[in-house]
């Protein structure tokens, strides 16, 4: 069976979310991992599926008007499991350049893991959340890092453990 990553960015409009799904069921992809969201009007997707070949989704996505697709073969995940420790980061403040750099690299430095992250601009405030696995013990560590982070960019970031039935 083949595993597939598609990625698909439009003009939002109504139904696109189920015009992209439909035409991807027809040709009998599976949709086992998606997220989709809309950036300043603009809808995006990403998803990996199984059953179809990257040329039979392409073509079923050659339909849909006003999106640009992308479809390319990958090899399975060996072991989906993850070692670490579930955590969200969390940054509210002014919109200024780095941020997201500055974060990511703070994390990265203490091993971990960033699993999804969504950025939002409204007005003059900008938030950050990230879904992070950490390894076993390097939370208090990583607030440390993320406080001296924080105290530079002149922005609140917050680290918590993240309750499992909200992931």
């Amino acid at each position: 069976m083949h595993e597939l990553a598609i990625t698909v960015i439009g003009p939002d409009r109504t139904g696109i979310v189920a015009d992209v799904s439909e035409a991807l069921a027809g040709v009998g992809a599976n949709l086992t991992d998606s997220t989709m969201t809309r950036l300043r009007g603009h809808f995006t997707m990403t998803l990996i599926c199984t059953g179809p070949t990257a040329e039979e989704a392409s073509s079923a996505l050659e339909s849909l008007a006003d999106v640009v697709t992308e479809v390319r073969r990958i090899e399975p995940e060996a072991d989906a499991a993850t070692s670490g420790e579930p955590f969200l980061v969390s940054v509210h403040g002014a919109d200024r350049l780095g941020i997201v750099a500055a974060v990511t690299r703070v994390v990265a430095g203490s091993g971990g893991n960033i699993t999804d992250l969504s950025t939002r601009l409204t007005g003059p405030l900008y938030v950050l959340i990230a879904e992070v696995d950490l390894p076993v013990g390097a939370a208090d560590e990583l607030a440390e890092r993320l406080a001296v982070a924080a105290a530079e960019l002149g922005v609140e970031v917050t680290l918590r453990r993240a309750e499992s039935e909200i992931l």
